[in-house]
């Protein structure tokens, strides 16, 4: 089974970690460049997207990411996870920066303000059954570039994608307890 690292300086990592190791993953968190060298692939959870760039360039972990993902690592965002792989970002702080890599504008906070969450069931590329997804101050997808795929989509706009070895959702699937789509992803590390 592949080694699945999960960033793990802010966000929440206990619910991917929990994900991938019932999946048969070895998943261990992320926090130092060498944790990042050992990685098969890796989950970048949702969070804060700003403060989690901060403590990436803080912990000197930015630049290795973004070797790594530029490399060609298999890597799988959710939520603040998706706009730290956005080459673009609408409505980011000032200044904002991302690892990148994915051919997509985000834009953040699309879905509106923490009172604005809400939960639905997707359709979801290449899955029989809809995924249940939970929607918590989560960003869309404004614009996708040649070559991404979109998975999903919610009240019309793209909340799933993937291009190459990058997957990206704008939802939580580490919450519910199902799987599949951690499942897509290791696919594609083993792929």
């Amino acid at each position: 089974m592949p080694n699945i690292g999960v960033f793990a300086l802010q966000g929440d990592v206990r619910e991917h970690l929990q994900a991938l190791t019932a999946l048969g993953a070895e998943a261990f968190a992320v926090r130092r460049p060498a944790e990042l060298e050992r990685c098969d692939g890796l989950v970048l959870p949702g969070g804060e997207s700003t403060t989690m760039a901060k403590l990436a360039r803080t912990f000197e972990l930015l630049d290795p990411l973004r070797e790594r993902v530029a490399g060609g690592m298999p890597a799988f965002g959710t939520c603040a996870g998706m706009i730290l792989l956005a080459d673009r970002i609408e409505g980011g702080a000032e200044g904002q920066e991302t690892i990148g890599g994915l051919d997509v504008t985000v834009r953040r906070n699309a879905f509106g303000r923490q009172v604005d969450s809400f939960e639905a069931d997707l359709d979801f590329a290449g899955l029989a059954e809809p995924v249940h997804a939970v929607f918590i101050r989560a960003p869309w997808v404004e614009q996708t570039g040649t070559g991404v795929e979109v998975l999903a989509e919610a009240h019309g706009h793209p909340v799933a994608v993937r291009q190459g070895h990058l997957l990206a959702t704008s939802f939580h699937p580490e919450v519910d307890g199902d799987g599949r789509v951690h499942r897509v992803f290791l696919d594609m590390v083993q792929g």
